[in-house]
């Protein structure tokens, strides 16, 4: 999985959020390290709901604009802890590993 698809369903782990939510989250989660532009935002959120790990859960209207807020399905929610702990797994073995 790659990093930007996995802090995009860890923003979403705790509850629905909007696109610009998403992002800010996303940025927050990862330490800045992932910045997501709005055209790769929905692209993402596309296809992850093609893939059936993210639904929209609501539709609303907020200043004339529309707002779509999506949430983890449960087969979202299990990729996103198959991915975090495969990278904690990965990390034990390098960490284990010291020079001597």
């Amino acid at each position: 999985m790659r990093e930007p698809t996995y802090f995009i369903l860890a923003a979403l782990q705790d509850e629905p959020r909007h696109g610009y939510a998403i992002i800010t989250r996303a940025a927050e989660l990862s330490q800045q390290r992932v910045t997501l532009s709005t055209g790769t935002l929905y692209q993402a959120l596309d296809r992850l709901s093609r893939d059936g790990l993210i639904e929209v859960v609501r539709d609303e209207v907020v200043n004339g604009r529309a707002r779509r807020h999506y949430a983890l399905t449960p087969d979202g929610r299990t990729a996103l802890e198959v991915e975090a702990t495969r990278m904690a797994e990965a990390a034990r073995i390098v960490l284990r590993v010291r020079p001597a």
